[in-house]
């Protein structure tokens, strides 16, 4: 496993250790120095020796003890902690990729060259289990936007390509006429693989002033966007456009982040009011979640392709009980067909079979 880590250092080459970020977000989370110290691993004089020390070098107290109260971090411990956050949902995505590429390559040379699936894809939560399961089949899985994921399928350099789109037929519709030219209907076969739900990621103390679209217009609330060439950018602009509203008219409509997660941290650290992504994202950062509209996200390979070895492990994983019982546990992703082979033309017969209310509840259509 291959980790990012960042550090600060003195004039005299003390280095702030990775395990203070362990321990300041164990004291946010128990509110006890004791469990926090169980928790990074290291005793508890250790943990008060370590914090003593960086506020030294800060010149701000890292937590504050109130007799009774148990520890909290201060200002100070917060801002570290939700720094690390974005460090680790910004980078992760990049440092997964690489680690990917790295244990390919260690592989073939200690097994010798084989059949190795390659996949390109947007970074995704159910996209980042598949990892978990190379027992079954060699991936090596490279995080890019749609785009370079169709261009690298369409000159041959990768197997599979992650797809997104709408599960509302107009946006659809646009969507596959940006991509028409990468996408020959008579060479491109679509896997299923889940259906997400996208919405506006709030704090809590926000979900009053925010239950819509239109409460990001003209306001005080600061938004969070994603960058420019993805596609819930993409999707985000269709939202706005339907509902006549400007991007001009949001504030923070040019502040760009990397990641579902790394938007999610953005607002979860106080930086923003609300960001546009997946509920799983909202979660994973104990958010709440404005849903707003749902999305396929697809697999495509080409049709001469689904014979080989590799593929077919790929598509029996992806179809097994375990694996979907692993997507089922992301809030906001479902399972939808997954591993069921479609042409083009198929897919888009069964738009006239299926609402995309079927993903939202009742209160939430």
């Amino acid at each position: 496993m291959i980790s990012p880590i960042w550090s600060f250092s003195t004039e005299e080459g003390q280095l702030f250790e990775p395990v203070m970020f362990v321990l300041l977000r164990s004291i946010r989370e128990t509110g006890r120095l004791t469990a926090a110290a169980s928790a990074s691993d290291i005793s508890y004089r250790h943990a008060w020796n370590l914090l003593n020390k960086w506020s030294d070098f800060f010149g701000l107290p890292l937590v504050v003890r109130r007799k009774g109260q148990g520890t909290t971090l201060s200002p100070l411990g917060e801002k570290l902690v939700w720094s690390h956050e974005r460090v680790q949902a910004r980078l992760g995505p990049q440092i997964d990729s690489m680690a990917s590429e790295l244990n390919m390559q260690m592989q073939q040379l200690l097994e010798g060259t084989h059949q190795v699936l390659r996949m390109q894809a947007s970074h995704g939560f159910a996209v980042a289990l598949l990892p978990k399961f190379q027992a079954r089949f060699e991936l090596n899985l490279q995080y890019s936007s749609p785009e370079e994921a169709l261009i690298s399928l369409n000159r041959g350099e990768s197997d599979v390509a992650g797809f997104h789109l709408p599960t509302d037929p107009l946006f659809a519709h646009r969507v596959l006429e940006h991509y028409r030219d990468l996408l020959p209907p008579d060479k491109i076969r679509v896997i299923r693989f889940i259906t997400r739900r996208q919405g506006l990621m709030i704090r809590s103390e926000s979900k009053t002033g925010i239950t819509g679209l239109p409460d990001l217009m003209h306001s005080g609330h600061r938004f969070i966007n994603r960058e420019r060439r993805s596609d819930t950018r993409a999707l985000f602009n269709m939202l706005l456009e339907r509902e006549s509203i400007s991007g001009q008219q949001i504030n923070g409509f040019d502040s760009e982040e990397f990641t579902h997660s790394a938007v999610a941290a953005y607002v979860a650290a106080g930086m923003a009011d609300a960001g546009f992504g997946v509920e799983a994202a909202a979660r994973q950062f104990d958010l709440d979640f404005v849903p707003l509209t749902t999305e396929y996200y697809l697999l495509l390979c080409h049709r001469d392709r689904l014979g080989n070895d590799n593929l077919k492990q790929f598509l029996q994983l992806i179809r097994s009980d375990d694996f979907v019982a692993e997507v089922n546990k992301l809030p906001g992703y479902f399972p939808d067909l997954c591993g069921e082979v479609f042409t083009l033309a198929e897919l888009l017969e069964s738009y006239s079979k299926t609402k995309s209310a079927k993903y939202l509840t009742d209160s939430e259509v």
